[in-house]
């Protein structure tokens, strides 16, 4: 495994657990070009890894993530924010990026080894994408949660909005994505957004690995086929929900709200929506 060649995360393996760990470069692990282009690469290593049989997500620093990296992303979003030249060719582009994107999330999701999310602070927008294609969450008493796409004048289309309704039920979901409002680790913890709540941020790594090294323990190929079996029924309803929310946001995403949202985000002020 090349540990040293990721920019966005680092690698390690304690016997038979892997622990993928956010490290930006993004400001409090924000998302950027470097995390959705390693992230098919770091798990397709690992799932292809023998000598893996868990993996365990985790975030440096005092967070999580902030989710998507506004500022680094301005090559993909420039366009939209712009508004100017969006016909077909740059329409199609917006969704081709879209879709590669995604890839970083299915890769999580469709490795065949069990993957175990400890969330400590904020896991915000993207970074509930990501926990939500993990298959165990873990939280700190610290965390806090927020589907906050809708701040930013953008439909939620990497996963949260096509995987959340199995884990935590339509009504929360809606809840949720149409406000945007942060939630604790209580709350999480009631709607069954994590499993459990542990009192800080070393607890619920430890927590995270004991149950991965606990999966280890298991016969990989009984392992494997509860989480295909698993996954089968809500696979090509996730599928089919992000392909239609990547064509929704390359017809719609484009708006004057769109540009307003992010420059509020910059300025630290509050956005004036007009619905245009």
């Amino acid at each position: 495994m090349t540990e040293s060649a990721w920019k966005s995360v680092t690698v390690d393996r304690t016997g038979s657990v892997a622990q993928v760990t956010l490290v930006g470069p993004g400001k409090h692990n924000a998302m950027g070009p470097d995390f959705w282009a390693e992230m098919p690469q770091v798990f397709a290593e690992l799932d292809a890894d023998p000598e893996v049989r868990a993996v365990v997500v985790a975030g440096s620093g005092r967070n999580f993530s902030y989710g998507l990296d506004l500022a680094a992303m301005g090559e993909t979003l420039g366009p939209v924010m712009s508004g100017e030249n969006l016909l077909a060719g740059p329409r199609t582009a917006l969704y081709d990026d879209i879709k590669k994107m995604q890839k970083a999330l299915n890769a999580v999701a469709d490795c065949r080894k069990p993957v175990i999310a400890a969330v400590q602070g904020r896991c915000i927008g993207g970074g509930v994408d990501l926990i939500a294609a993990c298959d165990v969450r873990y939280a700190s008493a610290d965390a806090s949660f927020s589907i906050r796409e809708v701040k930013v004048a953008i439909v939620a289309d990497m996963g949260s909005l096509q995987r959340l309704p199995a884990i935590i039920g339509d009504g929360h979901l809606r809840e949720l994505a149409l406000t945007g409002r942060d939630i604790d680790a209580a709350r999480a913890e009631r709607i069954g957004l994590v499993n459990d709540v542990l009192p800080d941020a070393e607890a619920v790594l430890a927590a995270a690995h004991a149950t991965a090294k606990e999966i280890a323990g298991n016969p990989p190929l009984v392992v494997h086929g509860i989480k295909d079996v698993l996954d089968q029924e809500r696979a090509a309803r996730v599928a089919s929900g992000l392909r239609y929310v990547a064509a929704w946001n390359s017809a719609f995403l484009a708006s004057e709200d769109l540009g307003e949202a992010i420059q509020a985000v910059f300025a630290q002020r509050a956005p004036e929506f007009k619905g245009k």
